[in-house]
Parts: structure tokens; sequence; C-alpha cells
């Protein structure tokens, strides 16, 4: 399909325009003008980008892209080399950051929550432009079970926090460095608050609240909605798609 019209399609399902966003969501590097094979992946890193040139796709498909607010503008040393490489093979970059985090089904959390089995009740916030959930479990669990439970299914230990003696029932996310919405999660009252980053103060709010905090790894939490929405394309717009992840600890 044409390029323009993959963006289009995406920027609807996404509802890309009614996010105040820290970068551009949407089309960041325009390359070829049909699209036919796509790579999806977490971060549009030059070791992403070279599994894409040996997939020979037409464009990439992130959640971290570029042009991030705040950020050097200058085009040398890591930028140049990946922007480079993007143009010279006629690439495109497409990235949606916050909406891709809030979509109610293909979304960060949302599939998030599908992975560890959380039934989602509500937002985390009243505001819709902002991100987060809250859910609960099927049972009660002991925190360290539910700490195996999230190794388990994520492939990777998270870092807990203890918080009260109690077994968790209720719990808030928010994938990716969202540590500071912990505040918000212990005024609704949950159990536990998991998110992908940890702060110095997130174990003091942890500790004397009683809620539990569980810091997945921020790549580790937002693996899944690239791949959805990806997944997507290949289902609903007949793209060849193919999910590329990156390994990172962090």
């Amino acid at each position: 399909m044409l390029l323009n019209e993959l963006v289009s399609r995406l920027d609807d399902l996404l509802q890309a325009g009614r996010f105040n966003d820290y970068c551009p969501n949407g089309l960041q590097v325009q390359g070829r003008a049909e699209v036919r094979h796509l790579v999806s992946g977490v971060t549009a890193s030059e070791a992403l980008i070279d599994a894409a040139i040996a997939e020979g796709a037409d464009a990439i498909l992130v959640h971290h892209g570029y042009f991030w607010k705040g950020e050097n503008p200058v085009v040398t040393g890591m930028k140049r080399r990946r922007l480079g490489k993007l143009l010279a093979h006629d690439i495109s970059l497409i990235a949606y950051h916050l909406p891709l985090d809030a979509h109610p089904v293909l979304g960060n959390n949302a599939q998030l929550a599908e992975v560890l089995g959380l039934m989602r009740e509500g937002p985390l916030f009243p505001d819709p432009r902002q991100v987060g959930d809250v859910g609960v479990l099927p049972e009660a669990v002991p925190a360290a079970a539910f700490a195996a439970h999230i190794g388990e299914r994520l492939g990777r230990m998270p870092l807990h926090v203890p918080g009260a003696d109690r077994p968790i029932r209720r719990v808030a996310w928010c994938t990716g460095g969202a540590q500071g919405f912990i505040d918000q999660a212990i005024a609704q009252g949950v159990d536990a608050y998991l998110s992908g980053e940890i702060s110095e103060q997130t174990t003091h709010a942890a500790r004397e609240s009683g809620v539990h905090y569980y810091a997945l790894g921020h790549h580790v939490s937002e693996r899944y909605g690239a791949r959805a929405l990806g997944a997507w394309c290949a289902r609903e717009l007949g793209l060849s798609h193919r999910f590329i992840d990156i390994d990172n600890p962090a």
C-alpha cells in the first residue's frame, strides 16, 4: 500500500492528534512511496535498522523514534549513522509514542495486561490524555508469587520493592519510564504498581505507602505494543510483517 495511506490509517487508529507528546508521532523519516514489507520493533536503534535492511523492509514501525524535545538537533555521530542508513536504503521510519501506550487493545499497557493476565477496570488517571490502567488479578496472590509470575511471563524477573504484607489483588500499571505515577497508583488504593523503571524515591514511596512496586524493565514492559500494531497491519492491511526484538537490559 502507499506510505501516506498507511500512515493515515495508523494516525486514525491510534488517534495520534489528541496527544501532546515529547516527539512527533507518525511518519518521522520518509522512504519509498509504497510499503509491502514492514518491520516493527521497540526502538529505532542502528541494530534494528540493520536488521530491517537485511529483511528488505520498506518501513520500520517503532515506539521509540527520533526528534525528542530538548535533544541536540545536530545530525552527527549516532544520529547521522541511523538517518544515513534509512535514507540510503529508502526506508521509512514510523513512530508512535504516547498513542501506542494508550490504545485500549493494541497499546503497550493493554498488551502488557494481556501477557500478565490483568483484567482492566479503568484508567489510572481521569484525564484520557494520560496513560496507565488499574485492574485486578483473577485471584489474590502473595507478593513473591506475583513476582515469579511476572518473571515467567516476561522472561525476566522484576525488581520488587515490598509494600504491605498482604496478598495482591488490585494492581495499577503504566509501561516505560512511568515510575513517578506511583503516587497516582497509591491514591487509587491498589495493592501493587508496575512500571518499567525505578527511581530512588520510588523505593520510599512504595515502602511508606504499603504499595508493592515492580520495576519490569523499560524495554520489556514495552515489547508488545509495536508487535501488536505490526500484526494489525498484516491482518487488516495485507502487509508482510516481522517483529524484531533487539534485546535491551534496561
